[in-house]
């Protein structure tokens, strides 16, 4: 019989990541889903249901849903028969957990503590215990407990500093990526002062998971990773206009450079496109195609033949990439 797969929905932090890092110990078979608050997690959700199946699990930890969101995971777990566990500690669900046998609430811990607690109890993660403890004394903001807290108010800056990986478009290794920072991180947790120490080897640490052979800047490193992640990516980021191939990305930061390397590699592309939450677009060409043009007549914009921008207004951000594509893909064949 197929091992069941777990779904675990988690939030955008420390807190929500560590709970990750905890069942990523726990089973093989997981699939990493995170989100903010809002409209995310409607789209999360709904994303979540198009795959399980009946006898899977999903698991949503360190984010307080709502009572509408809360009805409606609960009526498809009972439509599709799949497992469904929650695991909180804010305050503001509390109307959803005097509802629901599967939400767990509990204020007096972070989500990362509970959900240590929850899966020692199913397996031996007794190595993670000091880590757990960090970042709960920063979570909850337990000050007294200095080296403990000193040291959360570390990792959490790791997390928030860790963005170099686009996870709207690849969530799998935006995950890969944040996992890789806490647990090399974990290994200098015990010792004097770590925080201090960990603070100093922020960078290293980085550079240590986008080097492969040479040496370079971090920024050149972050972006040769980004272009070979649009490498393998390619086929499902396709878009075309104009009887032209082009590629489109959300937000992907340095694009007159992850761009150019894009187009150079892949001579058959004949312009690389970007949009972002703010409805603005980048795009660039490699003297293959006039982007200005395209700017211009679909975006109100311009430019140069080889790098222009414009806004594209009646753009409706999403947290799922196949969304946002379609949307640009729709208003080029419309014109």
């Amino acid at each position: 019989m197929e091992e069941k797969k777990v779904y675990h929905l988690s939030h955008t932090d420390l807190d929500g990541y560590s709970c990750q890092l905890i069942t990523s110990k726990i089973y093989d078979n997981i699939e990493f889903i995170n989100s903010n608050y809002g409209q995310e997690i409607d789209e999360r959700l709904a994303q979540i249901v198009k795959q399980v199946s009946k006898n899977d699990m999903v698991l949503i930890t360190d984010l307080n849903i709502d009572l509408q969101q809360a009805k409606y995971i609960d009526e498809k777990a009972k439509e599709i028969g799949f497992e469904l566990v929650l695991l909180d500690h804010h305050k503001s669900g509390e109307d959803c957990a005097s509802l629901y046998e599967w939400y767990t609430l509990d204020v007096s811990r972070s989500a990362t503590k509970i959900t240590y607690d929850y899966f020692s109890t199913k397996s031996d993660i007794s190595e993670l215990e000091y880590y757990v403890e960090c970042v709960n004394a920063f979570d909850i903001w337990l000050q007294e407990q200095t080296e403990l807290f000193e040291l959360g108010k570390v990792l959490a800056r790791y997390v928030m500093a860790s963005k170099e990986i686009n996870r709207i478009m690849f969530s799998e290794e935006n995950f890969i990526y944040i996992k890789y920072m806490l647990e090399n991180a974990m290994k200098y947790v015990k010792n004097k002062d770590a925080y201090i120490e960990l603070d100093d080897l922020l960078h290293s640490i980085k550079k240590s998971f986008f080097r492969e052979d040479k040496n370079n800047t971090l920024e050149n490193l972050v972006s040769e990773y980004i272009v070979k992640l649009l490498n393998k990516n390619k086929d499902k980021m396709t878009i075309y206009y104009d009887g032209k191939k082009g590629i489109l990305t959300y937000s992907a930061g340095n694009i007159s450079i992850i761009g150019n390397a894009f187009l150079k590699a892949n001579p058959d592309y004949d312009f690389f496109l970007d949009i972002n939450s703010r409805k603005n677009i980048s795009a660039r060409a490699d003297n293959k195609y006039d982007v200005s043009k395209m700017a211009q007549k679909l975006f109100g914009g311009g430019g140069h033949a080889n790098a222009a921008g414009g806004r594209f207004l009646e753009f409706k951000d999403s947290f799922i990439y196949e969304n946002i594509k379609e949307q640009v893909q729709k208003l080029m064949q419309s014109c």
